[in-house]
């Protein structure tokens, strides 16, 4: 008697994966299987990149693990669940948290879901574990890091809100921001565009942007019309003329240049709070002597994300629409090209989605 033995090949995807400091590349992975019973399976539908990515690019992201897929932007279709998952279900269209978070250690309990004391918690997916620029992701802990999106709400609405948007949504939350206020939002690249829509949710006196980019001070004014914009060069004077206090009653720095941190607090008056969104290449210097007496209060990252849902909320709404920072659209196939468009600033770009 002959047996025949059969063999299963594994299902095979395009995966764009971190090799090592300086290079990334496209690669042919395995498709991901449930690993755990509060695992889930997304085909993901559409992703983005994100500054974080150049930032594991640069090596700047010490706990980056070489080998792993990149991408924490993006939205899917649950395909598969794991036995203990409640939240989605199979066929619901979902963004991906760029946080997995257990829900149930002290620092989820209060919300500090990015300090998530599990060994998958916090900012897992493209850094220490398998992310979305890819066809399919395995997402850890899914009731917490999955969220539906409502049926009149398209992919492209809410591809920002694990990420890039729950960041902005963070970030004017913790600065305490008042209808009193004037707020100083230094940069205006994606997620300073992001950080400024969560911060007009508020409804401050007065929005200050500073960018340096011309072609980003177009589109903030194209866009944002009822916003004050000033240039890097002139900021300490515009925002003297344009404060009731002499400086910012709260700061949000979110480009993360060489010289910003500095700016951010020079710019900000007595008891102020500046809020340090942005994620650095190299170390800041805080020189204390010089700011002696300003009596300002520190908050920093990285983002909360736990906010998703009410995010998708306003997205429905209409109160949130992120979908012009949309500029350029690529094929995963085409994901070289789009990564070096980001990363050089090229043909007016502010955010990519890979199809």
């Amino acid at each position: 008697m002959v047996r025949r033995v059969i063999t299963m090949t594994a299902i095979r995807m395009k995966a764009y994966t971190y090799i090592e400091k300086g290079r990334f590349e496209l690669l042919d992975k395995p498709k991901p299987k449930l690993l755990d019973p509060e695992d889930a399976i997304v085909r993901v539908t559409l992703s983005s990149i994100c500054s974080s990515d150049l930032h594991i690019k640069h090596g700047s992201v010490p706990r980056a693990v070489p080998g792993i897929t990149v991408g924490h932007e993006m939205v899917g279709i649950v395909e598969q669940v794991g036995s203990e998952v409640r939240n989605v279900s199979p066929g619901d269209r979902v963004t991906v948290n760029v946080e997995t978070f257990c829900g149930e250690c002290f620092f989820c309990k209060n919300g500090y879901v990015n300090n998530c004391t599990n060994p998958d918690g916090g900012w897992a997916l493209g850094c220490r574990i398998d992310g979305g620029q890819t066809e399919y992701v395995r997402v850890p802990l899914a009731n917490q890091g999955l969220n539906r999106i409502p049926d009149s709400v398209s992919d492209e609405q809410a591809l920002f809100v694990g990420d890039v948007l729950a960041t902005g949504f963070w970030a004017a939350r913790i600065s305490e921001i008042t209808k009193d206020d004037t707020v100083l939002i230094i940069g205006a690249g994606p997620t300073g565009i992001c950080t400024l829509l969560c911060v007009m949710l508020k409804q401050p006196k007065r929005i200050i942007v500073c960018e340096k980019s011309e072609e980003r001070r177009r589109f903030v004014q194209e866009h944002y019309p009822e916003v004050l914009l000033t240039t890097p060069e002139e900021c300490k004077d515009f925002v003297l003329n344009n404060s009731d206090h002499n400086g910012a009653d709260r700061v949000l720095e979110v480009a993360g240049a060489d010289d910003t941190f500095r700016l951010a607090w020079e710019c900000a008056r007595p008891n102020a709070i500046v809020t340090v969104v942005a994620l650095y290449d190299q170390p800041q210097i805080l020189p204390l002597p010089e700011m002696y007496g300003k009596n300002l209060t520190f908050k920093t990252g990285g983002v909360d994300g736990c906010d998703c849902e009410e995010v998708l909320k306003l997205i429905e709404e209409g109160m949130i629409d992120t979908t012009p920072l949309i500029t350029h659209r690529f094929k995963l196939s085409e994901i070289e090209e789009a990564y070096h468009i980001f990363e050089n600033k090229l043909d007016g770009v502010i955010k990519v989605a890979v199809v």
